[in-house]
């Protein structure tokens, strides 16, 4: 079984991913890692994130066992994965990764931004998993905080609208539900009802 997650950032959905992964006994890969692994390594070695031929290489040489780098988890490497996610060529260096994942038996639960469009087309089940971007706002707020990072709630704000803008309006496999995926608003729902309510969806679409 391969469940697909989608949405914009600070929806939930990771969290949702891993928890269904838990559940079933499945796999599971928060695919945003490996743009922010790229941009770790680029910022690294003081590489332009608008140098798209560096970004591409580093995609084709990535280092996938250091997914748990704590590093990727901040603010700083979500800007810049926001931006070399947008080159082709590092989504097609990653993308026979995410399917060799997905393909695992006895299945994989795999959350990004084009799991169901473009990753996994064929997944058993499908969501896409959105939130108000205020309240997307206000969970990244609390995230960074209790990591140390002290960053206002007003930019933390500005930088979800601007993710969201450019992820949406990318020419690159633009952040979209896929015609056959269910929709999940998180906005009103805390952790334990969204993992509820993903559940039932899941479970629906199974039988």
């Amino acid at each position: 079984m391969i469940i697909a997650i989608d949405g914009p950032a600070a929806s939930g959905k990771g969290t949702l991913g891993k928890r269904l992964s838990d559940h079933f006994g499945l796999a599971h890969l928060d695919t945003g890692l490996l743009y922010r692994a790229v941009a770790r390594v680029m910022l690294d070695r003081e590489l332009d994130l608008t140098d798209r031929d560096a970004a591409h290489q580093v995609a084709l040489d990535l280092d996938v066992t250091h997914l748990d780098d704590p590093r990727l988890r901040g603010a700083q490497m979500g800007e810049a994965a926001s931006v070399i996610s947008g080159y082709q060529p590092v989504r097609d260096a990653l993308l026979a990764f995410q399917r060799q994942f997905a393909e695992q038996p006895p299945g994989a639960v795999l959350d990004g931004r084009d799991i169901g469009t473009v990753v996994c087309p064929r997944a058993d089940v499908k969501l896409f998993i959105t939130a108000a971007p205020e309240e997307r706002a206000r969970r990244r707020h609390l995230e960074l905080q209790k990591r140390g990072e002290q960053i206002a709630y007003e930019t933390i704000l500005d930088d979800i609208r601007r993710r969201d803008e450019r992820d949406m309006n990318r020419s690159t496999a633009p952040l979209k539900p896929a015609a056959d995926a269910v929709t999940l608003d998180t906005t009103h729902l805390d952790a334990d009802a969204a993992f509820r309510k993903a559940l039932d969806l899941v479970q629906a679409r199974r039988s």
